[in-house]
């Protein structure tokens, strides 16, 4: 009789169920033959699966004819090796060499050639989804449990090796489930290296920093090498508020899939930061593959994207951000399948004036002329600026400045008046699909965002004088409106308009 085991596929972000079923006809000459839409590493499994099989005391599939595994449903694509493990059980029932209650049960991991079970990737999509089909108990590879037992309402067993598993599958041993970890506090304070206190000056570039971290918008940095840009960005993080558990979720969906969870990790505490070479490709960017898998801007969702060297990415790299920064999302499309996912993070990018960096330096002389200047400014296109909401000249630093020894404000405390502002944001969109003033749509605008008399004449003047595009417009509200946050103010005044217009002028 076939046996089967049930086990998980993750597809994007979401998991679908996969029954691996096995039959085994022992007459003829040995084959082992899986079919489903495997992909080469799960071709190669029957070797693994022999090995284990075999190396953990039983009976070797080599000694029981011809084997057929089949990965239901036939028509979705398997991709990671995460079926060795119930391969393996189901042989051994198919077998009569293991007899156990299989309902209300998955399996995924990868299996070593000794019958040790080894880490796989996508375990916590896989969790969230057995818990919503019912499923009882999971058992996933022990270094991914910790990862697994942040979903609370299933059972997660931990499995070192093939063998005490069986044993456990039989009742001739016990193994206990992982316990569950404890998520009361998500992040810690001390925990980033850098902080707004080791920068010496740029106030406005400081300022800049605290009303994209309060509301979410996108900040480009212009100024001479060395005048600290790198610097201001990489403190980013230390003042974006604290996550909270569905963020923090979500952020390791993202990272589980993609392999990039640390060893042991049950969730990512901290907001991501990423920061790609300007040699990056557009599929490492956006994400892709024969088997779409998500990209830089994806593993920065919720956090920071910083892009330095702004001018020297590819023009294709670039244009390739329109859509996420527009919509939050990301549309990967290829010839097996189409595939979303989230995007909504924050750019902070970074670029010099001209290709000697001196153009705005009114201390040294630029070398670049003036057709140099204009191409090296082109090789970022206008709508991509225009997608930039807060647009910051930062100067180099004065030497009174570098050797004052005055501290500057500092992380926490400008941290603390991000978090009043979202908290206000949080109460204005609740029962929304959005968190921060950034993505509001136009309509989301006129509700939450009333301008008097005063402000309309302002915002008249300088859509005219500034020929501002309707995007322009709507991206000015968004960031006064964050500025009134930070100043605890429910009617945007016109005080906050003019310092949003001001973060306009470069864009345009």
């Amino acid at each position: 009789m076939p046996s089967k085991i049930i086990s998980a596929a993750t597809i994007g972000l979401n998991s679908e169920i996969v029954e691996v079923e096995v039959d085994v006809l022992g007459q003829g000459l040995h084959t082992f033959t899986i079919v489903g839409l495997p992909d080469t590493s799960i071709k190669e499994s029957r070797d693994r699966v022999s090995s284990a099989i075999k190396n953990s005391g039983f009976k070797p599939p080599h000694q029981c004819g011809r084997i057929t595994v089949n990965l239901a449903p036939a028509d979705l694509p398997k991709l990671t090796p995460i079926y060795d493990l119930p391969m393996a059980l189901g042989f051994l029932l198919a077998t009569g060499q293991a007899n156990f209650d299989y309902k209300d049960k998955l399996f995924i991991g990868e299996l070593a050639l000794d019958g040790k079970v080894r880490q796989v990737q996508g375990v916590l999509p896989i969790t969230l989804f057995a818990k919503e089909k019912g499923i009882k108990e999971i058992y996933v590879p022990w270094e991914n449990a910790p990862e697994a037992s942040v979903v609370d309402g299933i059972d997660v067993i931990p499995v070192h090796d093939l063998y005490f598993l069986v044993g456990h599958l039989i009742k001739e041993g016990n193994i206990f489930p992982h316990p569950k970890v404890q998520i009361d506090s998500l992040t810690q304070e001390g925990e980033y290296q850098l902080d707004m206190s080791h920068i010496k000056g740029q106030e406005h570039a400081k300022r800049a920093l605290e009303i994209a971290a309060a509301g979410g918008h996108n900040v480009l940095f212009n100024g001479p090498p060395g005048s600290g840009k790198t610097l201001l960005a990489k403190t980013m993080p230390s003042i974006l508020p604290r996550m909270t558990l569905d963020e923090s979720l979500e952020i390791t969906k993202i990272f589980s899939i993609s392999g990039k969870l640390s060893k042991g990790e049950a969730l990512v505490k901290s907001r991501p930061f990423r920061s790609p070479h300007h040699s990056a490709s557009s599929v490492s960017l956006v994400g892709g593959g024969t088997f779409p898998k998500p990209g830089e801007i994806s593993l920065s969702h919720r956090g920071v994207l910083f892009l330095d060297e702004f001018a020297e990415f590819p023009r294709p790299v670039l244009e390739s951000l329109r859509q996420p920064l527009e919509d939050g999302i990301i549309t990967v499309s290829r010839a097996k399948g189409s595939l979303e996912f989230p995007a909504r993070f924050i750019l902070v990018a970074a670029m010099n004036p001209c290709p000697c960096g001196n153009a705005t330096d009114p201390e040294r002389i630029c070398s670049c002329s003036p057709s140099q200047i204009v191409k090296y400014q082109r090789k970022i296109s206008g709508p991509i600026l225009d997608r930039i909401d807060l647009h910051i000249e930062v100067p180099r630093i004065k030497f009174e400045k570098l050797e004052s020894g005055e501290p500057g404000e500092n992380s926490r405390e400008i941290r603390e008046r991000v978090e009043k502002a979202r908290k206000i944001q949080e109460k204005r969109f609740k029962g929304l699909d959005i968190v921060t003033n950034s993505e509001m749509s136009s309509h989301q605008i006129k509700k939450f965002c009333p301008l008097g008399e005063k402000s309309i004449e302002l915002l008249r003047s300088a859509v005219s004088s500034m020929r501002l595009s309707a995007r322009a417009y709507y991206r000015i509200i968004k960031i006064s409106r964050t500025i009134a946050d930070l100043e605890e103010v429910e009617q945007i005044q016109p005080a906050h308009l003019a310092e949003a217009v001001q973060y306009r002028f470069k864009s345009d």
